[in-house]
């Protein structure tokens, strides 16, 4: 019977002993080193990140690590090498299914950081990789370093020239210095063609170099400077400052319908600055004798901001070339032309045009002599009688 009870005791330690085996969780690792080769000796140390509980162990001469712990359990794992961690990174001790982790450590952020303070101190040192810089650098970790080394230098030359040539470029504008801007502005943009503020700055370089020239010249550099708009736009088709400048641009070259059109988009764009974009418009079609366009586009500047005082000005110089004169030198203005100056006198401060209001108001209030005086006729003369 005692027997048969003892068989039975080391027949129940034999099935928890079973069963404890049988809940041992565990992860599996392997360390590859700097230089490609399974890493033998590497510390390898397992913080629980669900419970206190840390552990460590070392990889063996192929590199591989074993960690068996009695249930499921969350880890940070991490490697260390001279006393250093080099790589880490978290895994879960499984019952079922066990993860093996790889660690390769020439792909480890701290082998990252590692080359990029390298390349730094490449880069520090005037582009020049030294023996003590390359000491501890597989081939492979050289090629690349060069690789990026060469690419940084590179951009660094190529920022410093961008930004000479731009802030030069920025400097004649201020001086007035048309085509030393040109010059130094269109050097910036083939450095770098995709900076919107190069081809802005540009394209009023242009337009501002146009306004001193004539004829063909002035119609070729317009152009460039509406060329140079478009490619801002391109880069920034939601830019409504770009839109207005270019339409202005267009105004300038006549091409009145695309103008038009260009100011929408930044209305568009903009809504609270519409006022402002088809005013513009407007002051460049008065001062180029479009009226009746003119006229469209103070309307469209009220319509968007109906307390923007001077384009009510502006809206009546423009129908002051419709006003007509009698046979009697009476003068009748187009409808809405005096209301339109009255309108702006409502605003007192804000009409900077005010003297003009009140003196287009008078004039327009007059009659013209219709008389005709033959300039060449010669005086009438008396004869006295004598006595």
């Amino acid at each position: 019977m005692k027997l048969r009870n003892l068989a039975a005791a080391f027949a129940g330690m034999a099935f928890f002993a079973a069963a404890a085996l049988a809940q041992s969780a565990r992860i599996d690792g392997d360390v590859i080193g700097f230089d490609g080769k399974p890493l033998a000796g590497a510390v390898i140390k397992l913080h629980r990140t669900d419970r206190p509980g840390d552990l460590q162990t070392k990889t063996d001469k192929t590199g591989h690590f074993v960690v068996m712990v009695q249930n499921e359990a969350a880890f940070a794992i991490s490697v260390e090498v001279n006393g250093a961690v080099v790589d880490s990174q978290n895994a879960r001790a499984s019952l079922a299914s066990p993860p093996t982790i790889r660690f390769e450590l020439a792909k480890s952020k701290s082998a990252k950081d590692a080359e990029n303070a390298a390349l730094q101190k490449v880069v520090d040192a005037g582009g020049q990789l030294t023996p003590d810089m390359e000491r501890g650098l597989t081939a492979e970790q050289k090629d690349d370093l060069e690789r990026k080394r060469s690419a940084e230098m590179d951009a660094i030359k190529k920022h410093k020239d961008l930004n000479d040539a731009y802030k030069a470029g920025v400097d004649a504008m201020e001086a007035k210095q048309w085509a030393t801007a040109i010059a130094s502005l269109e050097k910036a943009s083939t450095i770098d063609a995709k900076q919107t503020a190069i081809w802005t700055h540009l394209a009023d370089a242009y337009l501002a170099d146009a306004a001193t020239k004539t004829g063909a010249d002035r119609d070729a550099e317009t152009q460039k400077g509406i060329d140079a708009y478009t490619q801002a736009i391109a880069l920034k088709p939601d830019d409504a400052g770009a839109h207005n400048n270019y339409g202005l641009a267009l105004a300038n070259a006549k091409k009145y319908p695309e103008a038009m059109a260009e100011m929408a988009k930044a209305a568009q764009l903009d809504p609270p600055g519409a006022g402002k974009y088809y005013y513009n418009l407007g002051a460049i079609l008065v001062n180029s004798g479009q009226s009746d366009q003119a006229y469209d586009a103070f309307q469209k500047s009220i319509a968007a901001d109906p307390n923007y005082a001077d384009a009510y000005y502006q809206e009546g110089v423009s129908l002051m070339a419709k006003a007509q004169i009698g046979a009697d030198g009476k003068v009748t203005p187009a409808p809405g032309t005096i209301e339109a100056f009255q309108k702006c006198l409502s605003f007192e401060n804000k009409c900077t045009f005010a003297q003009q209001c009140k003196d287009s108001i008078a004039a327009l209030s007059s009659s013209v002599d219709t008389n005709y005086t033959d300039p060449n006729a010669k005086p009438a003369t008396t004869t006295k009688k004598k006595k």
